[in-house]
């Protein structure tokens, strides 16, 4: 990886430190990501801390005009929705999104412009400097409480940073798969990188998850002695109990991932109704965990994420239709049946009747059914919004599935009782029971468990990324046109009916090839079909050898 991970620190000194508002996150300019002073106490270490974040909503991640949709953790949460089953784009637009949306990305490994290098890129760059700050731990000046603070986050970024890599890049983790477990992954970095640092070759999904874990768990135990976060865009103890949620579902450790999810909601309230339709564009709102604030002077040309979600602001404003209206993300029709009548977030998705009679304007070329109106500009005029990363439902909705998973029904109704109430109040889930799952997504079953994912796809529609709940369920999906799909969306080429496929493993960017020694595209590259198994040769090369076990 020598070339690439010298190109990455170069990116970051170009973006990951450009300074920001006063009011945001003091990232002073630095032309070196090792400057002396830097890390040599944890004051001085905010800098380097805070350049890592403003690379999490920054665009510039693919080499071409792609970079629209290449703004960072938003937009790669998107890009595992499009993959996914519920968030229905009804039209290609100009293409952003619509290729993940249609998986036509696995062939274009070669070009800095598309999927594969965009994330490779992203993740890897963030990785390379929490190194830095992690590789302080010993030496960094300040109290105890103040170096935990910062190295205890850039622990959390790393153990995310590798959790999303791994499930864009290898096949799901699946416990108890020894088979499974020692297919390739990433590869690991731990250590500062620059140039003339050898390439490490791809670790084994059991290696990666192991490395995962240990930071992680890491991350909590500095962060339980921290103070809670300065700014929604820092990670403290809740938001890293919320990543561990999240990677523990992964892995099917569900009590583990109970009690950080019961952990992570302290201090959090559920939004209540009102707030609930207030756009989801305010990281100040008291459901959010973690996010990132927009000022006007960061605004991104059309690139940032609200261009992409939302196409009714900016129409009702002045008649603009942006690439939110162009190409329209709208709700899987099955999943709206599923909402009570009364249920406040049936105004997250308008028909296009309610758009026009809402906003009393004729909606030109519209054509498709229940298009987004849960995420919104704040200011439309000035194309304000904030990122939402992370909010306190989706804890709720953790604690609800694993008390179900681990046999405590009564728990689970009255989790999930107490939270979809808010924004239902004849929902009622008391009388459903049980831990059926169907082979396929829409294969509904009734039971509580799948009541409960239900709900989750729900909730958090748009934002958490839908792609990697199928893939730790083990369930497949297919598309159609009476859920809102376009028949060129439909994806009959695809097995996503097969939680065994291969079609939701990216190709590797071949630029990782030019510069890494030790990875060969010949024996290293992921199976790049959409359709059935790696078979012979093909298949020996997707486990990783006896020497490089790790």
């Amino acid at each position: 990886m020598k070339k690439h991970l010298v190109y990455i620190l170069t990116a970051a000194m170009a973006m990951g430190f450009a300074s920001c508002s006063d009011e945001l996150l003091e990232t002073n300019p630095t032309d070196k990501v090792s400057g002396a002073g830097l890390f040599d106490n944890a004051t001085a270490a905010l800098v380097p801390l805070n350049g890592i974040y403003r690379l999490m909503y920054t665009q510039g991640w693919s080499t071409t005009a792609n970079t629209q949709q290449c703004d960072g953790l938003t937009a790669w949460n998107l890009c595992a929705e499009v993959m996914g089953d519920d968030c229905v784009m009804a039209n290609t637009g100009n293409g952003w999104y619509w290729y993940d949306c249609i998986y036509g990305v696995k062939s274009r490994y070669t070009s800095g412009g598309w999927r594969s290098y965009d994330l490779w890129n992203g993740y890897y760059t963030i990785i390379a400097n929490a190194n830095y700050i992690i590789d302080a731990e010993e030496t960094m000046g300040g109290t105890p409480s103040e170096v935990n603070y910062v190295i205890g986050q850039a622990y959390a970024i790393r153990a995310y940073s590798y959790y999303m890599l791994a499930n864009f890049f290898s096949r799901p983790y699946v416990k108890g798969d020894a088979d499974r477990m020692r297919e390739k992954c990433v590869p690991i970095y731990t250590k500062p990188s620059a140039a003339g640092t050898e390439g490490q070759p791809r670790a084994s999904i059991a290696a990666v998850y192991a490395q995962i874990k240990s930071d992680i768990d890491k991350a909590v135990e500095l962060l339980k002695d921290a103070p809670n976060q300065s700014h929604k865009t820092h990670i403290d103890y809740r938001v890293a109990n919320g990543i561990k949620s999240r990677i523990y579902l992964s892995m099917q450790d569900y009590q583990g991932a109970l009690e950080a999810a019961r952990a992570a909601q302290t201090g959090y309230t559920i939004a209540t109704a009102s707030e609930c339709l207030a756009g989801f564009n305010n990281v100040k709102q008291g459901d959010v965990m973690w996010g990132a604030e927009v000022i006007t002077d960061q605004t991104q040309g059309w690139g940032p994420i609200l261009y992409h979600m939302d196409g009714i602001s900016m129409y009702v404003l002045d008649g603009t239709q942006n690439y939110g209206y162009a190409a329209p993300k709208c709700l899987n029709a099955e999943l709206y049946a599923k909402l009570g009548a009364g249920d406040v977030r049936r105004g997250w998705w308008l028909t296009t009747e309610e758009l026009k009679s809402r906003f009393e304007i004729e909606f030109e070329d519209y054509t498709a059914n229940l298009m987004q109106y849960k995420f919104r500009f704040s200011d439309a005029s000035q194309s304000l919004g904030d990122k939402m990363w992370m909010r306190v439902e989706e804890m709720y909705l953790t604690e609800a599935e694993c008390l179900c998973r681990l046999g405590d029904e009564a728990g689970a109704k009255s989790v999930l009782n107490k939270l979809i109430q808010t924004r239902d109040a004849a929902y009622d889930c008391s009388a459903k029971s049980g831990q059926a799952l169907g082979a396929l997504t829409s294969d509904f079953t009734g039971s509580l468990l799948d009541e409960i994912l239900v709900q989750r796809r729900i909730e958090l529609w748009g934002e958490y990324g839908r792609l990697i709940d199928i893939r730790r369920l083990g369930q497949g999906f297919k598309r159609t046109e009476a859920q809102g799909y376009p028949t060129n969306a439909l994806l009959n080429n695809c097995d996503v009916n097969d939680p065994n496929t291969w079609a939701w493993v990216l190709t590797i960017p071949q630029k990782e090839f030019d510069g890494n020694d030790n990875m060969k595209l010949a024996v290293d590259q992921n199976f790049a079909g959409l359709k059935g198994q790696p078979e012979g040769e093909a298949l020996k090369n997707i486990y990783v050898s006896d020497s490089q076990q790790q």
